[in-house]
């Protein structure tokens, strides 16, 4: 039988969402930042020529420019004051959780709490300063190189104007997830990410039909890529909800002079306990020598130009660098974020809990430890499959129209876990009713028994 905690959250209606005052003005707070991103993308950093980058982009957006500018809103495509994304600082926080796990001094300060955490999240943000300021100094050249820009802009001015602008663009990118995931409903690092593949969706999908109209794109193509999205979407449902149910016994226990029987529970894993993030991650590291590639034109390095021959898009070394990186995150954050078997086994030995027929502690550890290993062997594949199918098939038939499996995978994973956000919101809610109605009941009782105690 479900427990009453599933029965009313089963029976929360999302009419309760008009009630609910805290959830709505958290909500409206959300959908105002995303309204400040999507403008922010419109706004084109200073020296930009505007018919010139427009004409390269509409040779570049059945290529690599049409994968970057939906990674980023459409904000690079314009080149808008938001055109480095959110993705400096998605590198940075890999670089400062790797070396959290390989430097001393730094896992020691994640241990130390709230504090800890802090100083963990201020060196993300000089970090995020450093590699901002590194891609925009790169895409400024690319762009002046690639004659990008108006004539009569002095070079170094040009680059320290666009350095300048790109590296706060960034920033305030970081500042508005930050805030979203504090005072809003979701990650506000995710959401923004979502919120900018979601935006470039329909133009890129017209831009698809419009090919199979003019018969560039068969009938045939147009239909398997649509059945293609709606399987995918259902398998990344059906792998997201999917779990591994560890079951938990607790003993016997006395309280004065009663004694209460033992209850059982379980414990579940994910089978993707990592989420969205191993796509994020290794897309990030992927996407810088591209983006410089792309506007660079013909004046690219040799060592650029040999990089992206063998790992650019669709090709062999870049499909294995992929896939190694979405398992490397998908276990490390797992471990180290996620899901921490020491913790787990700790909270439940001081809850008197225990896996049947392991012993609470260390052995406990080590038990998760092994299920979890063994359950990121499906997820790891899960997610690399799913990143990588969509970029195989397109490079093999030369599909015009992007369809990316991290875009899905970060497209479903974000709602439902902004969905399932609002509804414990909503349960929150439900249940702050139950208690100040039995708190009214009971003064209610007090005043009435008041009079015959006289």
């Amino acid at each position: 039988m479900a427990s009453q905690i599933e029965q009313m959250a089963a029976n929360t209606s999302w009419a309760a969402l008009g009630k609910a005052t805290e959830l709505r003005q958290r909500i409206f707070f959300t959908l105002g930042l995303l309204i400040v991103y999507r403008l922010g993308t419109f706004i084109p950093v200073p020296g930009i020529d505007g018919g010139a980058l427009r004409e390269f982009m509409e040779g570049a957006a059945a290529g690599l420019g049409g994968i970057l500018s939906m990674f980023t809103g459409g904000a690079l495509g314009r080149m808008g004051v938001f055109a480095l994304g959110i993705m400096p600082y998605i590198s940075a926080s890999i670089i400062v959780q790797l070396l959290g796990s390989m430097v001393p001094a730094l896992e020691q300060m994640k241990k130390e709490g709230e504090q800890g955490r802090r100083k963990m999240n201020q060196y993300t943000r000089y970090g995020t300063v450093a590699l901002a300021t590194l891609q925009a100094y790169g895409l400024a050249v690319s762009l002046y190189s690639g004659e990008l820009v108006q004539a009569e802009l002095p070079y170094w001015f040009f680059i320290a104007t666009c350095v300048v602008t790109l590296v706060g663009g960034t920033m305030f990118l970081m500042w508005l997830g930050e805030q979203i995931t504090a005072r809003g409903i979701g990650n506000g690092i995710s959401l923004i990410i979502f919120v900018g593949i979601i935006a470039e969706i329909p133009a890129a999908l017209a831009q698809f039909l419009s090919q199979g109209r003019s018969g560039a794109v068969s009938p045939a193509v147009i239909i398997g890529v649509m059945v293609m999205v709606v399987v995918t979407i259902a398998f990344v449902v059906f792998m997201e909800r999917a779990l591994r149910k560890i079951p938990i016994q607790y003993p016997r226990r006395q309280v004065g002079m009663k004694v209460y029987d033992g209850g059982s529970s379980v414990l579940p894993v994910k089978v993707n306990p990592a989420g969205v993030i191993p796509a994020i991650f290794a897309s990030s590291l992927l996407l810088l020598p591209t983006t410089i590639a792309t506007f660079s034109g013909n004046s690219t390095s040799p060592i650029l130009s040999t990089i992206l021959a063998y790992f650019g898009p669709g090709q062999p070394l870049y499909l294995v660098f992929f896939t190694s990186m979405i398992v490397f995150f998908a276990y490390f954050y797992t471990f180290n974020v996620a899901f921490k078997p020491d913790e787990v086994a700790d909270n439940l030995k001081n809850q008197n809990g225990f896996v049947p027929g392991i012993r609470p502690g260390e052995r406990t550890a080590k038990y998760l430890e092994y299920v979890v290993n063994r359950v990121l062997v499906l997820g790891s594949a899960y997610l690399a499959l799913v990143c990588l199918l969509p970029e195989i098939l397109r490079s093999q038939l030369a599909i015009p129209f992007y369809f990316g499996g991290t875009s899905v995978l970060i497209v479903v994973s974000v709602t439902m876990d902004t969905i399932q956000q609002v509804q414990s919101h909503l349960l929150a809610h439900q249940y702050e009713g139950l208690l100040e109605k039995s708190q009214l009941r009971g003064k209610s009782k007090k005043r009435a028994r008041g009079p015959s105690r006289r």
